[in-house]
């Protein structure tokens, strides 16, 4: 509320790839990634979770904040016209579901700089993986109840958190 920074989180996972003659990015080339997952940050909205853009590839992260308590998780991002049409609404939604949290993708639109374009589609996803806010191409601006009630209810009635068996996971064979 005094409009103080409260967190900063540094992206974990760079974007180094290469698509032969639609897109490469080297984001290593010219930064470090982070070494740190934070805890949620409680707001009035719910507790906060923090990543950022090629984060939202790593389903880990998102469970990682959602057991440390995260209601809402956050992925702004400058995801590629080529990667962003394909997999941007999907990503997030299957984030959704999985931590059954609410998603909040703030996206950069049109062009960066002359060799990059970014997709765009700022988008809002609910704990049942129905998306509920979203904007197209350009600049834009989208509103979403963030329904906290609903997320519990979720939670309750499909309790996967609790289904979880990290027993198995990394044993296979």
């Amino acid at each position: 509320p005094p409009g103080r920074r409260v967190a900063a989180y540094r992206k974990a996972h760079l974007c180094d790839v290469e698509l032969p003659g639609r897109v490469c990015m080297r984001e290593s080339a010219f930064t470090n990634a982070g070494t740190q997952l934070l805890p949620p940050v409680s707001t009035p909205a719910g507790k906060l979770g923090l990543s950022i853009c090629y984060d939202l590839r790593f389903p880990e992260i998102s469970l990682a904040l959602r057991r440390a308590g995260a209601e809402i998780l956050t992925y702004p991002s400058a995801f590629t016209v080529t990667t962003g049409s394909a997999h941007w609404e999907v990503l997030l939604r299957a984030r959704a579901i999985e931590t059954q949290c609410y998603v909040v993708a703030a996206a950069q639109s049109g062009q960066n700089h002359e060799g990059r374009s970014s997709y765009g589609h700022t988008l809002v996803a609910d704990p049942w993986g129905t998306v509920v806010a979203q904007c197209g191409d350009g600049p834009g601006l989208c509103y979403a109840q963030i329904d906290l009630g609903y997320l519990h209810r979720v939670r309750q009635e499909i309790p996967v958190h609790s289904h979880r068996r990290p027993d198995l996971y990394g044993t296979v064979g």
